[in-house]
Formats: structure tokens, C-alpha cells, sequence
């Protein structure tokens, strides 16, 4: 497949890694050269300086042939010209935008994007991947990353696993036994910060950040069984009044009535605008950073904060601050990699990458076969995937353990007819089944493979 990512930012190289990765055709657009060099120095991708919305500049990235752009720069207005020249001059099949100014995605707007005016396939708003992700994570107490799939079915759940988890120390191919009511795959585990696929015999140790997959309705029982057994926050301070934090305080109050929220902000106009558009939410002028005012949005009462301002390190301080005045939870905004090692030791306890979250949507409409949904985890190491079975696939009416899988492909679940089944070396795949699963970055293509659709099939 040949695309073309306008943007050489945080989000466009990691899109740009991942399609690069599986093999892919891929030519970055953007106007400063240390992004474009860096690019063609670490990836096998072709690197291009200059304006993505250029016709020139698309046509000397190879728009007449692509099959895909995806325009992500920080201009809303550029992302959006360059898909419209990529369709009326070239007429790329498929086109991606970014859009993060909120006024664009209005519903009294609605028809801006249809393709008799400005033909976008699939628009992108990062704010509210971002504040979605979050509300997620607000589900499930004690979690620092949970994935709804199937439907709502279908949960994973990422967890850290203290001195006291119950489970730890204990090879996996034994839970079933000892823990018989502890109905989860263990589909991936990240010690010092290594990333392990893991085989029966693996066993979880403390410390260790654990991705596992449940029945949505057992969450509670598996989080119980790794000794989390937090309450769901009924008081939640946000730390950042920007288009994210403002999103959260909108989807608190629009899904979560029983919740009670304040936001800070420390830009005078900024808080007065939200605060004219917001119903329950108490919005705070000032410094996220000011123990006095913590104080007076009640921070000792308060399960979790949400710290969602621009800056990683406001973020990271807004969030020990908090919890050392009291905050049982701290749900923590980062942009910078480099900040990863350091994240548990000092007591956050789930972190929110936009980036990634960004790059998992995106990849969603990039993936081919009968793949429904995709989720990237830690900075790609793997991708959890959604996929149909089809009666053409390799996969069905074969005991799970005898198909012939990549080591590094797990299957956790499945879904037949609106009952989950957790997967076992046992487990049968049929036609129709929705299949949930781990696979490691080199074996996406494998796994796409797997679930397209064949000749055959028509």
C-alpha cells in the first residue's frame, strides 16, 4: 500500500513507523528538514520538505498512485486542503485529517466534510479520543489502561501488580487451576519496561504491568484478584482547561451523573468561556501547581486527579502535588517518551499518551481483512485487534493449539452470538466468531493475512 502522512510531528512519525513497519510505501511530507532527515535516518520511509497542501509537493510524493493520505500536521486548515487537492487533483481513495479545532466538528456543520464539498473519509479529533480514553480509565479503579471491544462485551485491562497481588509469582498455565473463578487471558506482560509476549510458563512478579482480557461483566472479580479493589471516583478535580480537559468535564457530566468535577485553569478567559458552557462543573481560576488552591477544590476528599494541561512536567507535578495533599489517584497527560521509566516509581498511576491514542484510531481505518478495531499498546510494541472470523480463514473449526500461530500471537477471547468465551488451547473458532488479540508488532501483517477475505469467499 502506498501513503503519504503529511506531518513529521509525534503523531505523524509514529503513524509513519507503524505503516513502515508492516512493509508499507510510505512518504512523509513536512516543512522542516531535521524532521524529514531524522525520518529517513531511523525509518525506511522517503522523506519530502515541504507544504503538504502543495499539489506540486503531493504529486512529487506520489499522490497519482497512493492509496491513502493521511494529514496530521498542526494546521487543521493545511490537513484539511491537502486531502482536498489529494481527491480533485489525484484522486486518492482514501483520505485521513486531523482536525482539532473543536468549531470544524459542530453538528450545525455537519455536511463541511461530505464529499460534494470537502471529501475527508475519516476525521480525527484527538481532544476527544484523548478525554474518551480517559473516561474509560475513570471505569475501572486501579486499571491504567482499559480497552472496551466487542461491543462493550469484551475489556482489556492493563494493571500493575503490587507486593500483595495474590497471583503473582504463579506460572500462568496454573491460574485456571488455582483460581478457578478468575476467568482471563494473560496476553502480554512489561517488566523494566521490556515488553514480554508470554507462554505458559511465564509467571507475573511484582512490579510487573500486566495486559489481560475479561468478560466486561468479571472486571471486577479479575481487578479483585490482582488486589485492586478501589471504588469508581465520585470526586475528581482536572487540572488543565484546554480542549481535552474541557472534553472530560463534557463527557463527565453528559455520561457520569453521579460524578462531581472541578477544573482549574489558569488563563482568566479561557475559565470564564468554559464555565459559561459547563452545567455541574466548578471551575477554578489559577495554578494547577498552588497547594492553596487544591485545598479549595477539596483535594483530600478527592479519588482522582486529571492533570491535561500542555506541559508533561506541569502534568506530572500538578499530579504527585495532589496525591501528596490527599488524592487517592492520579490520572497523568504525557507527551514525551522519555518520561516512561520514571512514570511508576513516582506514583502515577495511569498515564495518557495522545499520541498513541491518536495512532491506535488511525490504525483502526488503515488495517485490512475483516479487522474491526485496533489498539496500540506502550509506543507499538504490540496491537490488541478486533477481527471477524470468516469461514475462508485458516483459523476456523481448528483447537486453538493447533493452529499454526506466530509465537508471538496470543488469542483471549472470543465472541459468539453475544456470549464471550475465554480462549484455551481447546477453544474452537467458527465462522462469524469476533476474535480478541495480541499480536506483536512483526506479526500484524500475518494476522491481517489471516482474516481477509479470499477469492473464495465471493
Amino acid at each position: 500500500m502506498k501513503v503519504i502522512v503529511c506531518g513529521a510531528g509525534q503523531v505523524g512519525s509514529n503513524i509513519a513507523r507503524y505503516l513502515a513497519t508492516d512493509n508499507n510505501h510510505v512518504t512523509v511530507i513536512d516543512q522542516a528538514p531535521d524532521l524529514i532527515q531524522k525520518l529517513s535516518d531511523t525509518l525506511d520511509v522517503q522523506g519530502l520538505v515541504g507544504h503538504a497542501s502543495s499539489p506540486a509537493i503531493l504529486e512529487q510524493a506520489g499522490a497519482p498512485d497512493a492509496d491513502l493520505i493521511i494529514a496530521v500536521t498542526q494546521s487543521d486548515e493545511v490537513n484539511m486542503v491537502a486531502c482536498q487537492v489529494a481527491h480533485s487533483l489525484f484522486s486518492v481513495p482514501t483520505k485521513i485529517a486531523r482536525i482539532r479545532n473543536q468549531t470544524y466538528l459542530d453538528p450545525i456543520w455537519s455536511d463541511l466534510f461530505s464529499r460534494e464539498n470537502m471529501p475527508i473519509d475519516v476525521i480525527i479529533s484527538p481532544e476527544i479520543e484523548v478525554a474518551k480514553a480517559i473516561g474509560r480509565r475513570l471505569q475501572v479503579p486501579g486499571a491504567f489502561d482499559m480497552i472496551p471491544l466487542a461491543d462493550g462485551l469484551v475489556r482489556v485491562i492493563g494493571v500493575i501488580c503490587d507486593d500483595e497481588c495474590p497471583i503473582v509469582n504463579t506460572p500462568l498455565r496454573q491460574l485456571t487451576g488455582l483460581f478457578p473463578d478468575l476467568n482471563i487471558e494473560i496476553l502480554a506482560i512489561v517488566r523494566d519496561d521490556r515488553p514480554i509476549i508470554p507462554d505458559a510458563n511465564d509467571q507475573m512478579l511484582p512490579g510487573d504491568e500486566v495486559y489481560f482480557v475479561a468478560e466486561t461483566s468479571h472486571v471486577g472479580r479479575a481487578m479483585a484478584a490482582f488486589g485492586h479493589e478501589e471504588t469508581a471516583a465520585r470526586r475528581i478535580i482536572i487540572v488543565g482547561g484546554g480542549n481535552i480537559g474541557f472534553t472530560l468535564a463534557q463527557e463527565i457530566e453528559q455520561k457520569h451523573p453521579g460524578v462531581t468535577a472541578r477544573l482549574i485553569e489558569s488563563g482568566k478567559v479561557r475559565a470564564e468561556e468554559i464555565a459559561q458552557q459547563l452545567d455541574r462543573t466548578v471551575v477554578l481560576l489559577g495554578d494547577g501547581l498552588d497547594p492553596e488552591l487544591l485545598e479549595e477544590a477539596n483535594v483530600r476528599a478527592t479519588e482522582t486527579v486529571v492533570a491535561v494541561t500542555n506541559e508533561d512536567e506541569v502534568n506530572i507535578l500538578a499530579s504527585l502535588l495532589a496525591k501528596r495533599y490527599g488524592c487517592q489517584r492520579a490520572i497523568t497527560l504525557i507527551n514525551k517518551t522519555s518520561y516512561n521509566p520514571l512514570i511508576t516509581t513516582l506514583g502515577i498511576d495511569a498515564v495518557v499518551s495522545p499520541r498513541s491514542i491518536t495512532a491506535s484510531t488511525i490504525l483502526q481505518h488503515i488495517r485490512r481483512g475483516r479487522i474491526k478495531s485496533v489498539h496500540s499498546l506502550r509506543e507499538g510494541f504490540a496491537e490488541v485487534i478486533e477481527a471477524e472470523a470468516l469461514e475462508t480463514s485458516t483459523l476456523i473449526n481448528t483447537p486453538i493449539r493447533n493452529i499454526k500461530l506466530p509465537s508471538d500471537v496470543i488469542i483471549g477471547a472470543l465472541v459468539r452470538d453475544g456470549k464471550v468465551i475465554i480462549a484455551r488451547p481447546t477453544t474452537i473458532i467458527k465462522p462469524q466468531d469476533r476474535v480478541i488479540l495480541l499480536a506483536a508488532a512483526a506479526s500484524v501483517k500475518k494476522i491481517e493475512k489471516m482474516f481477509a477475505v479470499r477469492l473464495e469467499f465471493f
